[in-house]
Order: C-alpha cells, then structure tokens, then sequence
C-alpha cells in the first residue's frame, strides 16, 4: 500500500482528535476535585484571622506564600500569590512598564522610540502575542539545549539599547523541553546590556512539572542577578494552573524588593486584593509544601504514560528514517517535533484534514513565521492514551507523506 492510500484510509476514519494545546485531561483536573468543597462552610479566616471574604489583603495570603516560596526559590518576602493566571501577571508588568518608569528606568517604555524582546526559539506563542499587543518588536534567538544562545543574546543587549527584555520558560521549556543550565542563568544574570532597564521574563510556569522523580536542577535567578550586581533584572512568574483547577488556580510573582515594592504600588490602583477565599482553599489542600509534591506526583503518573506514547510511536514510525528528529523531555507539557525544511505547514494541514488538530506551523516563532518550516509542537496532556496513541499515528504518517512528495517534487 502506498503512503497515499494509507492516507485515505485515514481521512475515511473520520477522526476527530486534538493536540493544540498543553491543557490538563480530565483526569488531571479530577485529582483536584475536592477542592471544589473547600475551604468549607464557616471556615474563611486565614491563620491571622483575616476574613479572606472581604476586601484586601493585595499581595495574597502569607500561608500560601510560605507554601510555594521554597518550591520556587524566591524568597517569601518577595513573592506576591495574586489572581489565577500568570499570562494576566505578564501582560500587567509590561502594560505598568509602558505608563510608569521600572526601578533604574529613565523614562517609561511608552515613551521609547522602540521597544524589542529577544524570544529564544521554539518558544510560546502567548509570549508572543502579548509582544504584539503592545508593538514590542521581537527577535528570535536561537535555543541550544542549555537555553538561549548566549553569545548572541550578549552580543545584542550590550549593542542595543532598545532591548529592553527577553523571554524565558527555564524548566523544561515551551515547547522544547530543555532546563536551562547553571551557566546559562550565570551569563543572563550578569551580561552587561545597553538599556539600563533590561529585564528578563522568568516564566518557571513547569518549576514542578517533573515526568520523572527527578526535579529539574534550575539555578536561582534572582539570588543570581543579586550576586551579579543587577539585582532588578529578572521578574519570575508561575501559576498553579497546571496543577490544581486550570481556570480557578493562583498565579504569583517574585523579583526583587524594588521591583515588588514598585509593583505593588501600581496594583493598589488597579484592585484592593485577590481572590482569597481561592488562596484558602489552595492552602486547606495542599497544607505545606510537601503536600504539592505529593499532588504533582499523581500528576506524573497520568503524564507520564502519555509522554511515553509519544516517543514510542514517533521511534516506531519515524525512527531511522532520517526525516524527523523530536524532544524528549523530563518535565513540562510539550514534545517539539522537526520535520524536513518546507514540510511543517504541509503535514499540519494533512493532518487537519484527517481530522487531527495540531498548533499551527511557525506558532512557536514570532509573528508565526518559522523560516525553516520545519517546527511542529505537540501537546500530549488531554487526549486518553487510545486516542493519543490515533493522533500519533497518524501525525507519523503525515510526517512520511509530506517528506515522501517534497522529495519527489
């Protein structure tokens, strides 16, 4: 049978199957369905006494705090546990950052002739888009394996002061996987930059998201731009979106005192406090930090077979054959596939009309636009395994058969 009769066979399956985006199955966002009972009929007062029913209270609870500090690396006096998204978190800094001066600014950004973001590749497309939102110009940068290419991003911020930040997804990036070295968190903490307002958005959104027992070994960013003499450089943010409710969790925030302190200044115009009856009950179920451990491992035993599925099926279809290479990660909630130059746009699209959805080629580049393309990310999370194990399938077969007609012209 030729590959374009296995195609047809296909397409006459009538799948209907999706791996757009990393969200959590059902079965993740069950082990947090107790929560949905807590915190509990006349239980509402935080361990000050505090009624978290009422107004206030604008960095967040300081026993939720105390619960993630230490799984974040920051400091409990520097983390803000805020609203239930992190992309809301990032898109506020920048929007803060454009209308009033970040500590060392000489002016805000609104008033800089440009803005430009260094964005390591593949990278996250939210990230991306909020870059558009507000006319950030956007330059690619090269991942390694380690992170970003480092030579080229301290060759471009020393050069260029319209470079006022980059993106950053340090453990077990999206999509690639990678954990960014000890090295890699050294040089971006003590690169020398022309803007004197650089900042590095840390974006540790899978710091826990562990496919193994072992936790990704990440350098401490602040505590390193503290020792490198540049103390206001990195803003760190996280979410237990991944890990409790995706659309009810906590998002948080850590830097470094000034930069807090400046935060927490504008956010007093913009809202009184938190949803802290939310924090409560995220502290009623986890209880301490050992008690998030224990849930991210419930967690790792539901992705990690779905990860497996992925390698498995993608080295038995494409494995040898010289027309595919991918990511194996061992945390996070994305597999990064490369296909043959010119060949990613074609097998997204025969993939969608075999019924199979996946993220649009070039959506893990600025502006969408993968020059090569040659870059496809895969999100494994949501599908049951069955029907994973159909989606990868036939995403292989798409990888064949776009690379087979590209050869043959």
């Amino acid at each position: 049978m030729t590959l374009r009769e296995e195609y047809a066979e296909l397409q006459s399956k009538g799948l209907k199957l999706d791996l757009t985006r990393g969200k959590p199955s059902p079965e993740q966002l069950n082990l947090s369905n107790r929560m949905l009972e807590l915190p509990g009929a006349g239980d509402y007062l935080a361990a000050d006494g505090t009624d978290t029913r009422n107004y206030g209270g604008l960095t967040g609870l300081p026993e939720l705090v105390e619960i993630f500090a230490p799984l974040l690396g920051i400091p409990k006096g520097q983390l803000l546990a805020l609203g239930n998204a992190s992309l809301q978190i990032m898109h506020d800094v920048i929007a803060n950052a454009m209308l009033s001066p970040v500590p060392g600014a000489a002016r805000r950004w609104v008033e800089e002739d440009e803005v430009v973001f260094l964005c390591p590749v593949p990278g996250y497309d939210r990230h991306f888009g909020l870059c558009e939102r507000f006319g950030i110009t956007m330059v690619p940068v090269a991942l390694t394996g380690q992170g970003p290419d480092m030579d080229e991003v301290e060759r471009l911020v020393a050069e260029d002061p319209r470079i006022k930040g980059i993106w950053c997804v340090p453990a077990y990036s999206n999509p690639s996987g990678e954990v960014y070295s000890a090295e890699t968190v050294r040089r971006l903490a003590a690169m020398t930059t022309a803007a004197p307002d650089f900042r590095i958005f840390w974006d540790n959104a899978y710091a826990i998201h562990d496919l193994t027992e072992q936790r990704a070994e990440l350098a401490d960013v602040l505590d390193a731009c503290a020792r490198a003499g540049n103390p206001d450089r990195a803003f760190v943010f996280a979410s237990t979106s991944k890990i409790t409710l995706a659309g009810a969790g906590v998002a948080f925030l850590g830097s470094s005192t000034a930069n807090v302190e400046w935060l927490k200044a504008l956010m007093s115009k913009q809202t009184i406090g938190p949803d802290k009856v939310n924090q409560l009950r995220h502290v009623r179920f986890f209880g301490d930090a050992d008690g998030v451990l224990a849930h991210m491992a419930k967690h790792r035993a539901l992705l990690a077979p779905r990860f497996e599925t992925v390698e498995h099926v993608l080295e038995r279809e494409l494995g040898g054959r010289g027309i595919a290479r991918w990511s194996r990660p061992e945390g996070g909630y994305f597999v990064s596939l490369e296909v043959p130059d010119g060949c990613a746009a074609e097998v997204v699209r025969l993939a969608k009309e075999a019924g199979v959805a996946l993220t649009p080629a070039g959506a893990a580049f600025p502006y969408g636009h993968d020059p090569r393309d040659h870059h496809i990310r895969l999100a494994p999370s949501y599908p049951s395994l069955t029907e994973l194990r159909e989606a990868m399938e036939a995403v292989a077969l798409c990888v064949r058969l776009a690379a087979e007609e590209q050869k043959q012209g």
